[in-house]
């Protein structure tokens, strides 16, 4: 082998070589996850702030990388064949053997190998590379312009309509892997979906019915105002005149005793404006009205102005945070799992957190399970009234007048599976 064949084989060595660092420099661009970088980046990371500039101008940067691995594959390509010709002396041979040995070693090695260490470390790999790939960027730049108006000009005639923005559906795909590669755990997965889902919320999804409404009269006795303070446990009440759809404001329990019971000042004097609200409204749009007017509770009201419910700052809260109970709250589980295959289910919870519990689709209209079971039976139920509905059993187990208090709900499973477990 003489000097020439020497010089070209270092050549095509550093071509193979080159091609290795544009394919694992194209896939850790590609795959990187600009929140690590700008994780890094934000902890004095010169590099990652290298690599989400050039993220930033990511066209100029794939355009340079393509140029670049092409040029030097077909150089490659090019002096293997020369090589191979001279050593076997045959022109038709040295480019057959040049082609399959050019093949295999660019697949494997410029190919395969650095694509796949990319992809199992990204970010590493697209800090390592990003200097060089700079300054080929500068190097390549009157290149990279020509190719970047031709870019222009197919943007142009195929025009894409597709949104590229990232989804809410997206976003909680996104969740679901985190959590299941234990990058987050349970809790942050959970806190992370309610706030995603929290602007889809709306007032009729959360708010306290008007049956469940403690209230003062307006012209009630001080002394009688204090005993429902003190049987109900609530540290403000709605006050309504002649009748509940009339609350004409809130009384606050401090308020009520440091400054009305027991002295001269009236119970007038000292209620609190309310707002009032149709149950179609957002509660995310709720949160941030009650906040402003410095309030915690709104009057929900129907199209023909009567009382449906109340809903508080408290109840909005924890739809991002879960329950939030004090030390005089009655500890109440809308949802107990008994068993693999039983929960006791309270007629109040909301329809949808019962099927979401259950693993199941909702496809009722029903916001509570009190209301689904209605809907299914159609009629007022009695204790011991009992139906089944894709697979559930379902049982009422308590009745308060006319109110549903708890069913039970038990899953039925299917023939093989009982026949499995035998």
């Amino acid at each position: 082998m003489n000097s020439s064949s020497i010089v070209s084989l270092i050549i095509i060595l550093v071509c193979i070589l080159l091609s290795m660092y544009f394919s694992s420099t194209e896939t850790a661009f590609n795959a990187a996850s600009r929140i690590r970088l700008k994780s890094k980046a934000d902890e004095g990371s010169k590099r990652a702030a290298l690599v989400l500039k050039l993220l930033d101008r990511y066209d100029a940067m794939l355009t340079t990388i393509l140029i670049g691995n092409n040029i030097v594959n077909i150089a490659c390509t090019s002096l293997a064949t020369l090589l191979f010709v001279q050593l076997l002396k045959d022109e038709n041979l040295g480019a057959t053997v040049s082609t399959v040995v050019v093949t295999v070693v660019l697949l494997i090695f410029g190919e395969i190998s650095p694509k796949t260490i990319a992809r199992k470390n990204p970010e590493r790999v697209a800090m390592l590379s990003a200097p060089f790939l700079q300054v080929l960027m500068t190097v390549l730049s009157p290149v990279g312009f020509l190719f970047g108006v031709w870019q222009d000009l197919l943007n142009r005639v195929f025009k894409s309509s597709d949104d590229t923005g990232i989804t809410e559906q997206e976003l909680l795909t996104i969740v679901d892997e985190a959590e299941q590669g234990d990058g987050i755990d349970a809790d942050e997965a959970e806190l992370i979906r309610s706030a995603i889902e929290f602007n889809e919320l709306e007032v009729r999804d959360i708010f306290t019915p008007r049956i469940d409404i403690e209230a003062i009269r307006a012209d009630m006795t001080k002394e009688e105002v204090a005993e429902i303070f003190s049987s109900s446990g609530y540290s403000r009440l709605p006050v309504y005149e002649d009748s509940i759809d009339n609350i004409i404001g809130i009384l606050y329990l401090k308020d009520f005793y440091n400054t009305a019971f027991r002295r001269k000042t009236e119970i007038s004097d000292i209620i609190k404006p309310v707002i009032y609200v149709p149950k179609s409204k957002k509660i995310s749009d709720l949160r941030k009205e009650l906040q402003e007017q410095q309030l915690h509770i709104a009057v929900v009201m129907d199209e023909f102005g009567c009382t449906v419910g109340i809903v508080t700052l408290e109840d909005i809260l924890e739809e991002l945070v879960g329950e939030i109970w004090d030390e005089h709250d009655e500890v109440i589980r809308e949802i107990s799992r008994i068993n693999e295959n039983t929960w006791l289910v309270s007629g109040k919870a909301n329809v949808e957190k019962v099927f979401e519990a259950l693993d199941r689709e909702c496809a009722f209209e029903a916001m509570t399970v009190s209301g689904w079971v209605m809907e299914v039976l159609e009629k007022i139920p009695s204790e011991g009234d009992t139906f089944e509905n894709d697979g559930l059993q379902v049982r009422v187990l308590k009745m308060t007048g006319k109110r549903i208090e708890q069913v039970e709900i038990i899953h039925i499973p299917p023939a093989e599976e009982t026949e499995e477990k035998a």
